[in-house]
């Protein structure tokens, strides 16, 4: 298994840590997650949020594979996106990162121009910009603060490497998990692909911001990869 996809799966729930009541006090955090694949524990991930600037921020998620997943795979995989609030939305302008082949992924988001432009994959990127489109990192701070006011969107879009991607979003409930830290409330929702049969369920916990503290992706009854919160510093 690729660490590429434990990658996206953690950038689809892991904005909440910085998802509050107001999108603009955002504070800077660092998370650690366990990644486990089929019950095995296959990597670690690390989740950081830094100030750039009076109203730009640094999002990056650092995953390091661990046993034998250490033999296939990079040392680590980066992901880092750095974006700005503006009136109340989550608005990119770059995303920086490689891919499991270690291939570098770099996009400028021009909202001006209404493009987004690059290399990933090898490949060249020039692809329509859409309000409100998101790249992996931000677009979970953009739809977990929806979710945090309860209002979550029914879809995000996704500039997913050399691709335009649509998720559709289900709030399910709530539970109460056990975790690392203590026992926590939290509010279940799932991500799905357009058309696809794999769904990420989400467990989120309000009282530490909505920081996801369980996650795991399934392909109809049968759970492939899982994350779970080892430790939050704020």
């Amino acid at each position: 298994m690729r660490l590429l996809e434990l990658t996206c799966l953690l950038a689809l729930v892991a904005g909440g840590a910085i998802a509050t009541a107001d999108p603009v006090d955002l504070k800077p955090f660092r998370a650690t997650f366990a990644i486990q694949w089929k019950g095995i524990t296959a990597g670690g991930s690390t989740l950081e949020l830094k100030r750039a600037g009076a109203d730009t921020w640094n999002y990056s998620s650092v995953n390091v594979p661990r046993g034998v997943f250490r033999i296939a795979l990079p040392d680590s995989i980066l992901q880092a996106s750095t974006f700005r609030i503006i009136d109340g939305h989550v608005v990119p302008s770059e995303f920086r990162g490689t891919d499991e082949k270690e291939r570098p992924i770099e996009l400028n988001f021009d909202w001006n121009r209404k493009r987004v432009t690059g290399v990933a994959k090898g490949k060249t990127v020039d692809l329509e910009l859409i309000e409100g489109t998101q790249d992996p990192m931000s677009l979970q701070i953009a739809t977990l603060h929806n979710l945090a006011n309860d209002a979550p969107q029914s879809s995000v879009r996704l500039v997913d490497s050399d691709q335009v991607k649509e998720y559709e979003l289900i709030r399910e409930g709530t539970a109460q998990l056990e975790t690392a830290i203590g026992k926590l409330d939290t509010i279940v929702y799932t991500s799905r692909r357009a058309g696809s049969d794999r769904v990420t369920r989400t467990w989120v916990a309000p009282v530490l911001g909505y920081l996801p503290v369980k996650a795991e992706r399934a392909r109809g009854a049968k759970i492939d990869f899982t994350l779970v919160l080892e430790s939050v510093d704020r």
